[in-house]
Formats: structure tokens, C-alpha cells, sequence
């Protein structure tokens, strides 16, 4: 799904469109995919022996930092979860120094052999599903025996069929990609949350 494909005059036909195409990416969203991560990660999640490590460039690795963010204080507030999760994206003079001294290309591939352990997940998030440093990290994860699960869009590039599991979202918008990312990151804690923390009716509040 592509957009926008034309001029438009003012913004509130653009934003028209804009919510048209979004919502039509969200329902490309395949729930039985989805499901298969809820459900992988929910058993990773319970026993928090195995590490989970998040990357992605740019906008998406904002996003590997948020999802570590999120899911790390979010699910273990249910004191039940207990998620062992680190961002690839987060140590800037570690990235800095791995392309100096190598590539850029290297950036996770390098930190997944330094701290990757078999059985561990490796969690990428490209739009493209191309990127170099991202396809590296997943050949790199692959060779561990390091579970993947990879999220994209357009055509899903290399990522998607490197990965265990994917998520993809069809569009060629990088916006609405990103922001549908960062929705499937929230399904996943937020449904979790809610599976495991009890409802009072009276107070209509989880706890």
C-alpha cells in the first residue's frame, strides 16, 4: 500500500488519507503471526533465564529502546513475568567504537557475539527488512542458535525470511510502519499485562 501518492490541497483531506492507509496496514497486521510471538515470548518471559536483545536504525532503534523500556518495567510490574531484556541500539560508544574499528555493518552482529547466548532472542526491527547491520545481526543470531523474530514492512526484505517468526505490516509508508511497530510493541506488553494481572470490578483498575 503506498502512500500518499498525490498532492494534496489541505490537511484535512491528507489526514484523511493518511488514517485510511494506516488503518489499512494495522488490519495487514496477521493475528495468527502476532499470536506466535505473544505466545514465544510469554514462555521466555516466565522463565526470564534467556536474554531478549532489540535493534533497528534510526526511528526503529528509538523504538528497540522504548520496546526494552516497556516490556522490562511494564511486564514486570505483573510480578509474574520477569523479562531479561537489553537494546542493542542503546550503548552509543560501544556502536561507535564497533564501526570505527570494523564496520557499521557490525554493530549488533559483533555485540550478539560478545553477549549472545543459544536459545537467547534476538528481536529486529527494520522497515526495509534490508538493512546491512540488521541482516548481519540475524546471520550472526542464526549461527548462535539464537531465536528471531524480526518486524517489517514494504516488502519485508531479507529480514523476514531470515527470522523464526515476523511481523509485517504492508505499507511503503516509513511513518505509518514505524508507528504500527510501535503498536504491535505495545499489543504484545499490554495483552500480557492484562492476562496476568487480576481486574477489580469496583475500582475498575488491574492490580
Amino acid at each position: 500500500m503506498k502512500f500518499p501518492i498525490k498532492k494534496y490541497s489541505n490537511l484535512k483531506s491528507y489526514k484523511s488519507a493518511y488514517y485510511e492507509s494506516f488503518n489499512e496496514a494495522f488490519k495487514s497486521i496477521d493475528n495468527k503471526n502476532l499470536n506466535k510471538v505473544i505466545n514465544f515470548l510469554e514462555k521466555i518471559y516466565l522463565k526470564g533465564n534467556h536474554k531478549i536483545m532489540v535493534c533497528g536504525n534510526g526511528g526503529s532503534a528509538a523504538l528497540a529502546n522504548h520496546f526494552v523500556c516497556d516490556h522490562q518495567k511494564i511486564l514486570y510490574e505483573t510480578k509474574k513475568i520477569q523479562p531479561n531484556m537489553i537494546s542493542l541500539s542503546s550503548n552509543s560508544a560501544l556502536m561507535t567504537a564497533i564501526s570505527n574499528d570494523n564496520s557499521y555493518e557490525d554493530i549488533y552482529g559483533d555485540q550478539i557475539l560478545q553477549i549472545g547466548k543459544k536459545k537467547d532472542v534476538l528481536i529486529t526491527i527494520s522497515s526495509s527488512g534490508n538493512s546491512k547491520n540488521i541482516i548481519k545481526a540475524l546471520k550472526v543470531a542464526k549461527k548462535k542458535q539464537i531465536r528471531c523474530i524480526s518486524l517489517t514492512g514494504f516488502n519485508g526484505g531479507l529480514s523476514k525470511k531470515l527470522a523464526d517468526f515476523n511481523i509485517h505490516v504492508e505499507s511503503s509508508n516509513y511513518g505509518i510502519i514505524e508507528s504500527l511497530h510501535h503498536t504491535v510493541m505495545n499489543l504484545i506488553s499490554q495483552f500480557l499485562k492484562n492476562k496476568y494481572l487480576s481486574y477489580n470490578k469496583t475500582k475498575n483498575t488491574f492490580y
